[in-house]
């Protein structure tokens, strides 16, 4: 049955799903690497859609839309609404490190954060969640046969874009975090609460150190090889 924010009926999400924020992102996955392709639901303009990859394992993929308070919904209602098992997290993000350079895929191996929202669960803004470290295995897996340049550890999830204290990332830097993004801590909260598994994989589009920013095309559709192993890592569990 659908939910208030998803007219997918059950049976159309796949157990597997690919979960970019930006809904533009989604539609580009889509078209660009599956096929026999569906959207199931464009409520609020969050696009899923449920397709074959070139193996043809079924996949789907749904953006999330920006921030915890919005992944925490569409996530939760995926788990616990339309039986997933598994939600990929494919996204963006900034990098805190010198050793980190634009286009690297980052996977999230720990999560760090300033949000609230794990207080609903008796967590504070201390608590870290770890992703499956077999899934984490299995990715690193992934990018190593590909050959594709990666980095594996802490991503910091803020609540904050325009943080007004501008140098704050430099403590979150301190304490190991690869990079920064928005969403991954919910993400993670809800897989844990829910019994599902969840793995964040981003690629690196800013950077606190370097010079440079990609173009809104380049934060599109730059993203192809996370793409490709996210969608070969889907396939596993699929």
């Amino acid at each position: 049955m659908p939910t208030p924010h998803n007219e997918a009926k059950k049976g159309e999400i796949a157990k597997v799903v690919l979960m970019p924020g930006d809904p533009n992102r989604a539609k580009w996955i889509a078209d660009n690497f599956l096929h026999d392709v569906k959207l199931v639901n464009q409520v609020r303009g969050q696009f899923c859609f449920t397709g074959l990859t070139k193996n043809n394992k079924r996949i789907s993929v749904m953006s999330s839309g920006m921030g915890h308070p919005s992944i925490g919904i569409y996530s939760h209602e995926l788990f616990a609404e339309y039986d997933v098992d598994l939600i990929i997290r494919v996204g963006t993000c900034g990098s805190y490190q010198p050793n980190i350079d634009f286009f690297d895929v980052l996977i999230g191996e720990q999560i760090m954060t300033d949000s609230n929202y794990g207080a609903q669960l008796g967590y504070d803004c201390h608590y870290e969640p770890k992703a499956d470290a077999s899934i984490v295995a299995a990715a690193k897996e992934v990018l190593e046969r590909k050959g594709y340049p990666y980095h594996s550890g802490k991503v910091f999830a803020a609540d904050v874009f325009y943080d007004f204290k501008k140098d704050i990332w430099k403590e979150y830097a301190a304490r190991g975090a690869m990079a920064v993004e928005m969403e991954s801590f919910a993400l993670y909260i809800n897989a844990a609460y829910l019994g599902k598994k969840a793995l964040t994989m981003l690629t690196v589009t800013d950077h606190f150190l370097k010079e440079g920013r990609l173009t809104p095309e380049q934060r599109q559709t730059g993203l192809k090889n996370m793409i490709e192993s996210a969608i070969e890592l889907a396939e596993k569990y699929a």
